[in-house]
């Protein structure tokens, strides 16, 4: 009796086949690993992936994003095992995705739609949900027109939370004057945020921000430091919201700590102008804390599209410090570059002393060397430069009471 209660309370997944094209005027990505990502956003989006296809063209086909005899293929699998959903590997226009409705008669959802899905899901803060919206309301604007039929009449499930073709226009003037209320919003979130910057700036504070892949370990790293308790989970994107938090080392330096929302490879370009305000506080960091999943096989790539990533938001000049994570799943080599690096796990004590000693080495790098003498009368200054200066030695002299300070300070 009970068995059977289970399963009736169980939820259907949709199904899904998953089609990517690998065009080879497009080759600056890693084709397999950009598939095996977007069955991992499939798979975090409760989709049940039943099958992929996959094609090597010269470039997508501009009606049916792939080939003619791909098409039939598709649509023949489609019919014989019942297939809710099409997930395809890249943005398509909305005349593949009208033409790709039409004949195979299915929901229709590309990459993006499918990134932008999971972050509908993920945003916690008013600040992520106005970003979401925005990025769907830029996605779906030029694409009103032909995508009605298909999200009208199939209700529910993955990529129909958006209207129909009925009242077109209407929809798009709500649609523009609901894109500027939120451009509205976010730009007094990004003035709120700046006016903090420029007092920490003033304080001469010392910010890091913690940059990755999805999924990498960021939000780990960023609570073992922080000791923090922020949504730490095996998913991509799992955060979306930009946390801030003021933390200590070497004894009473203060520094910023910022996690950031993940990379990934083909990261729309609408999702990077939605979220740039999660990445404001990385532009505007000392440091980047880069912190790479090492026991992903395709780490490296990983790591590439991230460096893409900081030189496409002129981020590129910021120093870098590297944290090879999730030491207790890598197998093979240990991880080697040219940057500043340690290979860790964010669950080993020892492993944070050793991040904390990287992070100390670094901020001395990025810092000015200073010497200066204080009479032992004088504790607000001494105060002051444990606090906002790197102090590397600090000597008494009994001769005159003072105390030589020897350290780092921002210019």
């Amino acid at each position: 009796m009970s068995q059977q209660l289970t399963h009736n309370t169980e939820k259907r997944l949709e199904t899904a086949i998953l089609v990517g094209v690998h065009a080879q005027s497009e080759d600056e990505f890693n084709f397999d690993s950009t598939m095996e990502e977007l069955a991992s956003l499939s798979e975090t989006c409760q989709l049940n992936v039943q099958e992929q296809f996959t094609q090597n063209r010269q470039r997508f086909d501009h009606k049916y994003y792939v080939g003619k005899g791909k098409l039939q293929d598709i649509q023949a699998y489609i019919e014989d095992h019942d297939i809710d959903v099409v997930v395809a590997n890249d943005e398509l226009t909305t005349a593949q995705s009208k033409t790709l409705n039409g004949n195979l008669n299915v929901k229709i959802i590309d990459r993006t739609q499918l990134i932008l899905e999971i972050f509908a899901l993920r945003a916690r803060s008013k600040e992520g949900k106005l970003q979401v919206e925005l990025a769907q309301l830029d996605y779906l604007m030029p694409r009103l027109q032909g995508h009605g039929r298909s999200l009208s009449r199939l209700g529910g499930g993955i990529g129909t939370r958006g209207p129909g073709e009925t009242k077109l226009e209407m929809d798009r003037r709500h649609i523009r004057t609901r894109m500027n209320e939120i451009k509205h919003q976010l730009e007094t979130v990004v003035e709120h945020r700046e006016r903090y910057r420029n007092k920490r700036e003033q304080n001469h504070v010392f910010q890091v921000a913690l940059v990755g892949y999805t999924n990498a370990g960021k939000s780990s790293w960023f609570n073992a430091l922080a000791r923090e308790t922020t949504f730490e989970k095996n998913l991509l994107f799992a955060t979306l919201d930009p946390k801030t938090r003021q933390i200590q080392i070497n004894n009473g330096f203060n520094l910023i700590i910022s996690d950031t929302v993940g990379f990934i490879q083909k990261l729309p370009t609408t999702l990077i102008a939605a979220f740039k305000s999660t990445l404001e506080e990385a532009k505007s960091a000392d440091l980047l804390l880069h912190v790479v999943d090492s026991s992903h096989p395709e780490y490296r790539a990983q790591y590439d599209t991230v460096n893409q990533i900081i030189k496409d938001l002129d981020m590129g000049h910021i120093p870098q410090a590297i944290i090879y994570n999730k030491k207790d799943l890598h197998e093979g080599t240990i991880p080697t570059t040219n940057k500043p690096s340690v290979f860790v796990s964010s669950k080993d004590e020892a492993d944070i002393e050793k991040v904390k000693a990287l992070l100390y080495e670094q901020v001395k790098r990025t810092l000015t060397y200073y010497e200066e003498n204080v009479p032992s009368t004088n504790a607000d200054r001494l105060y002051f430069l444990k606090q906002h200066t790197l102090v590397s030695e600090l000597t008494f002299n009994e001769g005159d009471a003072s105390y030589t300070l020897k350290g780092y300070k921002k210019e």
